[in-house]
């Protein structure tokens, strides 16, 4: 019997803790990435970010929301800053946390989260001039945060939710790095078994597929041998760099004179913040704004804490975040960089070698691969038959990620492509196959 969308278009929409895309299956095998529109050019990446900025109109208050580049030049642009929501896709395990007031007023997470799939959704429509109803979407094995299989539920159902309030009528989800296998697959012309890596903002994923011509034919879950994933991947590097260059630099060692003693200056939580993307636009409130004011004050390196003060008034995320991606990059490329970060008052430089960066994510990487060795365990594959390691996402640029998988698999098994859009080409594949009668 055929689907309910077998006359819809096979949409695939990878919406990512950092990045999202969205793949048009055309009925001749192709793939049609959406473009979209940036101040230099068009990308086929579209930035998983919210910015709501106040507008006051004849004694009247409004919010209006920007999404993708297009939030993040308006952030730029603003001489008063509004609010820009990073790495939503976080928070959906989290039964805490149901929303956030800004400008006054609450918003629900699922209802910031549908503002950015709507806007990815008229996108689609425009460059492919047909409306979209329907989709199948990525999730990870595990969402950041997911303790239990009732985590992982809780928030599949709210990016449902999401889904359906920014006007899709219905939508199918697939693991992410089945997704990739997908992708992977129409390159091939005979089969094989693969491991796929999946590498996110938030989350690696990690899935044995059979993959080729011979194995179209069987189910999904024929196909899938095991699944494995964490919550931890970019952004875990990414809170290893602020801890060790951006905090101390800001205060985090810094002692305070209160009652005739010496403490730290500043709660321990509130650089822990710092560290995570999606919680540090949070920091701007009045009581942080009242616990920094009393530490600067009595600080013995007020200069610090006044450097720290502006970057949560003047919400220098963004920016601090693009300086660790570049370090990051630089990295991956060479066995020494420099970290920058200046803007304003603020001026943070410091030489980092890749040896000293790999020592700061030895923690994070031995449980990526604690995940890869658990999933050929439990499958009971050995590593030796393993045809080919797929790896997908920014962090699979990492050299001590890929070795992970070159000691394992050797370096010839190891291969990757698109990085950022394979997922969401395999969503579009999985979506039209799905869709036959």
């Amino acid at each position: 019997m055929p689907s309910p969308h077998t006359t819809q278009p096979s949409i695939g929409i990878d919406f990512g803790t950092t990045n999202s895309s969205i793949a048009l299956a055309l009925p001749n095998g192709e793939i049609d990435l959406v473009r979209f529109p940036t101040a230099a050019a068009t990308t086929e990446s579209f930035r998983s970010v919210l910015y709501l900025e106040q507008h006051k109109q004849a004694g009247r208050s409004q919010v209006k929301s920007f999404t993708g580049p297009s939030a993040i030049e308006h952030y730029l642009e603003a001489e008063h800053k509004g609010r820009l929501i990073q790495s939503l896709k976080s928070y959906l395990s989290s039964r805490t946390l149901t929303g956030t007031e800004v400008f006054g007023r609450r918003y629900l997470l699922e209802d910031l989260i549908s503002r950015i799939l709507t806007d990815l959704r008229l996108h689609a429509e425009r460059q492919f001039n047909q409306s979209i109803r329907h989709a199948t979407i990525g999730r990870p094995v595990r969402f950041v945060g997911a303790d239990t299989p009732y985590d992982d539920a809780f928030a599949l159902a709210r990016l449902q939710q999401a889904f359906l309030h920014a006007g899709f009528e219905s939508v199918d989800f697939e693991m992410e790095p089945i997704a990739a296998a997908y992708a992977y697959e129409a390159t091939l012309d005979h089969d094989e078994l693969i491991l796929i890596g999946d590498f996110g903002g938030g989350t690696s994923d990690f899935s044995l597929v059979n993959v080729g011509p011979g194995t179209r034919t069987a189910s999904a879950p024929q196909r899938v041998l095991g699944n494995a994933g964490l919550g931890l991947a970019g952004d875990a590097f990414d809170a290893r760099i602020v801890r060790k260059l951006v905090s101390p630099a800001l205060g985090a060692d810094s002692l305070a004179r209160s009652l005739g003693k010496l403490l730290p200056a500043v709660p321990a939580w509130i650089y822990a913040n710092l560290e995570r993307w999606h919680y540090l636009s949070f920091l701007k409130t009045r009581n942080v704004s009242n616990i920094l004011k009393s530490a600067h004050a009595n600080a013995l390196e007020p200069e610090k804490i006044e450097a720290l003060i502006t970057l949560i008034d003047e919400d220098l995320g963004y920016q601090l975040h693009q300086a660790v991606q570049r370090l990051k990059i630089e990295l991956s490329r060479n066995e020494t960089a420099q970290f920058r970060f200046r803007d304003g008052s603020m001026n943070i430089q410091s030489v980092v070698t890749r040896e000293e960066f790999e020592s700061w994510i030895t923690d994070d990487l031995e449980s990526i691969e604690h995940s890869v060795d658990d999933l050929l365990a439990s499958t009971n594959i050995p590593a030796k038959q393993i045809d080919r390691v797929f790896l997908t996402g920014g962090t699979s640029f990492v050299p001590a990620v890929r070795r992970i998988f070159e000691s394992r698999f050797t370096a010839a098994r190891v291969r990757t492509g698109n990085e950022f859009t394979s997922v969401a080409r395999g969503l579009a594949l999985r979506d039209q196959e799905s869709s036959r009668p």
